[in-house]
């Protein structure tokens, strides 16, 4: 998603992972999912099975894991700052983990499309000189496009290559 933040200076935007479900959604999901788990480790415990118990756990342990660190993935931040001077890409998830700061009269976008018989995932770059750092890889094809109109009109150059 790409979304306006307030600044006094230039364009500042804030680019996230479309999330379709919240940390409380998830939570839900696992419950749900845990019930039919248990009642049948329960069923075959009775009957006399007790080592399905740890596997059962196992499972539920491995799902809640999985559902963590994709929940974690999800709340990926990126802030995109380009004034008439500087372009600053900050990144991190609760807070800013890393930091990159280029003149913007020599910093440029550069676009990435996959090979012809994959399906399309544009990529954006940011670029200044020999350093070059991906730029908001969550983003879907329509919200990349939305993207770089958006820098293009905020001065940037944008070198599109196959």
């Amino acid at each position: 998603m790409v979304q306006f933040l307030e600044s006094r200076q230039g364009i500042r935007l804030l680019l996230t992972p479309n999330r379709s479900l919240s940390w409380r959604g998830n939570v839900i999901i696992w419950c749900l999912l845990c019930l039919p788990v248990l009642a049948a480790t329960l069923a075959l415990t009775l009957a006399g099975a007790w080592m399905v118990l740890p596997f059962a756990g196992l499972e539920l342990g491995a799902l809640a894991a999985g559902l963590y660190c994709t929940s974690r993935d999800c709340h990926r931040k990126e802030v995109l700052t380009i004034d008439r001077d500087l372009v600053r890409l900050e990144k991190g998830h609760s807070h800013r983990q890393c930091q990159w700061e280029w003149p913007a009269r020599y910093t440029r976008v550069c676009q990435q499309t996959s090979h012809r018989l994959l399906p399309a995932n544009p990529r954006l770059y940011l670029q200044h000189r020999n350093t070059r750092i991906l730029l908001a890889g969550f983003l879907n094809p329509s919200d990349v496009d939305r993207l770089l109109v958006i820098l293009a009109g905020a001065g940037l150059t944008i070198d599109r290559r196959q």
